[in-house]
């Protein structure tokens, strides 16, 4: 009879061993989860814990609620300048409410479908209000910011919440990147010649005022040296008159030896005192 409570009680011991698992639940930091009954939410449970469950009843279905990357297949969008873009995008995204999340999505697999949809809807929309330029800018920063939001919105009832979306790379297809190569190196030959163009002009423009400081500064040293040769000469006229008025015969005197040193240069002359030689030649002698 011992035996058989000793066995009894043993089988049970090991029965509730094996159930008693089946009775509670980790929730481990990374985690959230969510307790069906029969297919209908019991609770969501966002903290990390030990919980309790009915055993063979209720099904917890558990969540990451680290951030998660979602890798966007490369599109094709058009720019507001008609040029096909190769638009390669991805997005951060997390589960914030796995209530919702489970009564809308029921899986990640169609979360990561309605993710696909609605940022290349965004996207695409949003980049044909804008140039390929301006695409390609830095200006794309703030583009992606509201693309953001916008997605955001969208998913908010979802129990999802939308990081951030950001494009790995905007790229124009084979077809078309030689054909943008040319039109942009014509753009840039231009901008190029109208530079040259700018610099020409404004190089003619300094050579001419250059020119005309030139001239002025040249006018106005000329001006200054009429004005000084003048003064010597009248200051030398001054002075021969007063010469002459002191003594009009050694003026005479002086002058002729003058107009003798001039003209006769390279002659052999032999004067003698009358030192007549300007009055015969004056009468032709």
């Amino acid at each position: 009879m011992k035996y058989k409570v000793i066995i009894s009680v043993a089988i049970i011991v090991v029965i509730a061993i094996i159930l008693l698992p089946s009775f509670f639940f980790i929730i481990d930091e990374t985690e959230q989860a969510v307790v069906l009954r029969f297919g209908e939410i019991q609770k969501s449970i966002t903290e990390a814990g030990l919980y309790t469950k009915t055993p063979f009843i209720d099904n917890v279905r558990k969540f990451d609620k680290r951030i998660q990357i979602y890798d966007v297949d490369a599109e094709r969008i058009y720019s507001k300048d008609k040029k096909t873009i190769l638009a390669d995008t991805f997005a951060l995204w997390r589960i914030v409410d796995p209530r919702k999340f489970i009564e809308t999505m029921k899986s990640e697999l169609t979360a990561l479908t309605r993710i696909d949809d609605v940022v290349y809807s965004h996207v695409r929309n949003t980049f044909g209000k804008l140039d390929y330029d301006e695409i390609i800018s830095g200006k794309r920063t703030d583009v992606l910011d509201e693309i953001t939001a916008l997605a955001a919105n969208d998913m908010k009832d979802f129990g999802i919440q939308i990081i951030s979306v950001r494009v790995k790379r905007a790229d124009l297809p084979d077809e078309n990147r030689n054909a943008v190569f040319e039109r942009m190196k014509s753009e840039r030959i231009q901008e190029a010649s109208l530079i040259r163009a700018e610099g020409n002009r404004e190089a003619q423009k300094l050579r001419a005022e250059a020119d005309k400081e030139a001239q002025i500064t040249i006018a106005k040293a000329q001006k200054e040296a009429d004005i000084i040769i003048g003064t010597g000469d009248a200051r030398a006229l001054s002075i021969y008159a007063e010469a002459f008025n002191r003594d009009p015969d050694f003026y005479e005197f002086m002058k002729r030896l003058e107009v003798y040193e001039s003209t006769l240069e390279d002659a052999n002359y032999i004067l003698g005192p009358a030192m007549d030689f300007i009055d015969k030649l004056s009468k032709g002698e």
